[in-house]
């Protein structure tokens, strides 16, 4: 069989054709790419559409298909796959002397590309579309919940993990009065934050979240714990408990996988995210034993789906500016990041949400408040289940 009838043939068992007319099926404009996919695997694939090979009216639904479909686990492992499975296994690729990878490769690109891209606020993780029609409503709905899910109270200091470019700090000085401080290993973040959020009472570190000494009264970590890896997610929650106080809480908004892989697909390993390793939940709990309990998981993993697409959309009204200055290559390196996770998270085999833990079990248990756009009902809204919200103070139950 010629490599080009294998990679049909393996396309139909996700119901996608080569040249097809659906608007998931690829339009290949070089025959090289058959196999060049069977000698470099996914990584090949996403090189490929970077340098125009093949194209994709709908990427993110091409990408929904194939992973509902296992077509990567079927192809033969490429030496860039196999050599990231070894080398995750023998060697801490997470170390803090090559943490600033990721930011190397994603997080210090030029502000423009995320201003074309995400929120308002700049916001880098997930939003929250219970009741949100847009893209700056759904991240402020997401970093209100994470106030509320804390019970933060004016004058609390807070830690923020992985801060980004300052967003839920600013949005937690400007709505609730809080003090924090915000880690990050990427120099234009905390550039960025410092200038955006002068004169606010926050401050933004450049450091390594295991050099981080200090009380506060709550941590969050958003969308940088798939940054952490294995073989740190205890020194992780050692970190966070050390620095906690006896009553406060610990939020982590993190994506997580239905199984465990060593690493993240190698494309993405390569020009997004560098040594990349998505938890399972089992991951999480057991990371956690002797430090914490687990007051609340939720998932909402289909609001990624939204979110991603979401930022594509915008990126794709600000591409030809983008263009003009970073070139077409780079534009479809970021149109294929974006389709793709999105696709990953409409296949549901992967996930995102929100653990709540406390470092000794809030007294007579942990409630989530009432969200006040809400009805206080039993839902299966985003894919979870919602513990009804009760009728007391959400301060309170903060205090315990």
């Amino acid at each position: 069989m010629t490599a080009e009838a294998a990679f049909r043939s393996l396309l139909a068992t996700a119901g996608i054709q080569v040249n097809g007319a659906d608007p998931w099926d690829i339009q290949v404009h070089d025959d090289r790419l058959f196999r060049r996919v069977f000698a470099e695997g996914t990584l090949g694939l996403g090189e490929a559409y970077m340098d125009g090979w093949w194209d994709c009216d709908q990427l993110d639904e091409f990408f929904h298909r194939a992973l509902r479909a296992d077509l990567g686990d079927k192809l033969r492992a490429s030496p860039a796959a196999a050599w990231l499975i070894v080398s995750s296994r023998l060697f801490n690729l997470q170390s803090k002397r090559r943490a600033g990878m990721a930011a190397d490769t994603h997080y210090d690109l030029g502000i423009d590309i995320f201003e074309a891209t995400f929120d308002r606020r700049l916001t880098g993780s997930c939003g929250y579309w219970e009741s949100a029609t847009t893209l700056d409503a759904a991240q402020e709905a997401k970093l209100d919940l994470v106030c509320r899910k804390l019970g933060l109270k004016a004058g609390q200091r807070v830690l923020d993990i992985g801060c980004g470019w300052g967003a839920f700090l600013g949005f937690a000085a400007e709505r609730y009065g809080a003090r924090g401080v915000g880690v990050t290993i990427s120099r234009e973040q905390v550039a960025y934050a410092s200038k955006r959020y002068a004169g606010r009472p926050i401050e933004f570190r450049l450091q390594d979240y295991r050099n981080y000494d200090g009380p506060v009264d709550h941590v969050a970590s958003m969308g940088m714990f798939e940054h952490v890896g294995r073989k740190n997610y205890r020194r992780f929650f050692e970190v966070a408990h050390r620095a906690l106080r006896r009553d406060g809480l610990l939020l982590l908004h993190t994506i997580w996988t239905d199984a465990r892989r060593p690493a993240i697909e190698p494309w993405l390993n390569k020009y997004i995210f560098p040594n990349g390793v998505l938890p399972t939940v089992g991951d999480v709990g057991r990371a956690v034993e002797g430090l914490f309990t687990v007051e609340d998981v939720e998932n909402f993993g289909v609001y990624y789906d939204r979110t991603l697409m979401a930022w594509r959309d915008k990126f794709q009204s600000n591409r030809e500016a983008i263009s003009r200055k970073y070139g077409e290559r780079f534009c479809r390196m970021w149109t294929y990041y974006l389709c793709s996770c999105a696709g990953g998270f409409r296949s549901r085999i992967i996930s995102v949400g929100q653990f709540v833990l406390s470092p000794r079990g809030v007294p007579g248990g942990w409630f989530r408040p009432a969200r006040a756009r809400e009805p206080a009902a039993t839902s299966l809204g985003a894919g979870r289940i919602r513990i009804p919200a009760l009728p007391c103070d959400s301060q309170a139950i903060a205090s315990g």
